[in-house]
């Protein structure tokens, strides 16, 4: 199966995009001649829904602010083969999603993510290039390499990915749970570079480098959590653990020596710190069997939908 032979559909989330949202429409239907192209606007104040209809998009509306919000309702709304999730601020290459696309076919993957390759020093910002390559790390040690970009707002997706993905985010942070679930179940994923330019003329960034950056963090805390609660829990449990016993040996070392406790307090906050480790172990142990439950009915959704090409 071809390209030309697939349901494709371009999903533009857009909020306050009326200088770029016409170029990214314009690009991808050169790009993608077959696609549908649908605009969510999420509350813009401007004219990008009057902007992105003028240019001959599906326009719809989602207005629970946050781009995670739009994704879901993109994702639950739209029935297609293949999927071109990209940002409506024209940064992002189109030519570049015909590449994608193949790969995901050629490969039978899942999630194509496009490497960003900033074309000028205007494109990527210091903070955000620094603040993308430590919360890349972060989560590489947590689960696992397989991603160069997890804040990439270009990627294309199969059927089956979107159809069994649930989508818990409600903000930018979006991205970061589209890898971590990619890579909780062991999902066929690449990454391809793709030309990533500035904004053009009239385009500001909602980003914040700072807010944004501590939300995507707490929510790689959050899910690693949820998808590993054993480490997570063993590690607080250790933690408390080195603590009671630092506080306890001293009160040992008198007992022996003298035959008394002179720090009452002191040995009962001890104690109280090895019996929440022990709660914290077992919280881990419990969860862990709950979590292995998640995961197979999630995996078990994305089996039951057909690989791309399959209807």
């Amino acid at each position: 199966m071809t390209v030309a032979d697939l349901r494709i559909a371009v999903l533009v989330p857009c909020y306050n995009e009326e200088a770029a949202v016409a170029t990214v429409i314009a690009d991808f239907r050169k790009a993608l001649p077959n696609a549908a192209i649908y605009v969510y606007d999420n509350n813009s104040k401007d004219r990008t829904v009057e902007v992105a209809e003028k240019a001959g998009a599906e326009v719809r509306r989602e207005t629970h602010q946050g781009k995670g919000h739009v994704v879901r309702r993109m994702f639950a709304d739209i029935d297609a083969d293949v999927y071109v999730l990209v940002d409506g601020d024209a940064t992002y290459d189109a030519p570049s999603a015909p590449k994608m696309i193949e790969k995901l076919l050629a490969e039978h993957l899942d999630m194509v993510v496009g490497l960003r390759v900033d074309q000028s020093v205007a494109a990527y910002r210091p903070g955000h290039r620094t603040g993308n390559w430590m919360l890349t790390t972060f989560l590489a040690s947590v689960f696992g390499e397989a991603f160069k970009d997890i804040l990439s707002g270009y990627r294309v997706f199969s059927r089956r990915f979107v159809k069994s993905f649930p989508v818990l985010s409600d903000g930018f942070e979006i991205e970061t749970e589209l890898s971590v679930h990619a890579l909780e179940l062991a999902l066929p994923v690449a990454e391809i570079s793709t030309p990533y330019y500035a904004r053009p003329e009239g385009s500001f960034s909602k980003l914040n480098t700072w807010r944004d950056g501590f939300r995507i963090l707490g929510t790689i805390l959050r899910l690693y959590r949820s998808e590993k609660p054993l480490r997570f829990f063993t590690a607080i449990g250790v933690f408390l653990m080195l603590v009671s016993i630092g506080l306890a040996i001293p009160i040992v070392i008198t007992y022996l020596e003298q035959g008394v406790v002179p720090r009452l307090p002191t040995a009962v906050l001890s104690t109280g710190l090895m019996v929440v480790a022990m709660l914290a172990v077992s919280s881990g142990l419990v969860l862990d069997t709950v979590t292995r439950g998640r995961r197979e009915i999630k995996l078990l959704a994305y089996l039951s939908q057909p690989p791309v090409g399959k209807r």
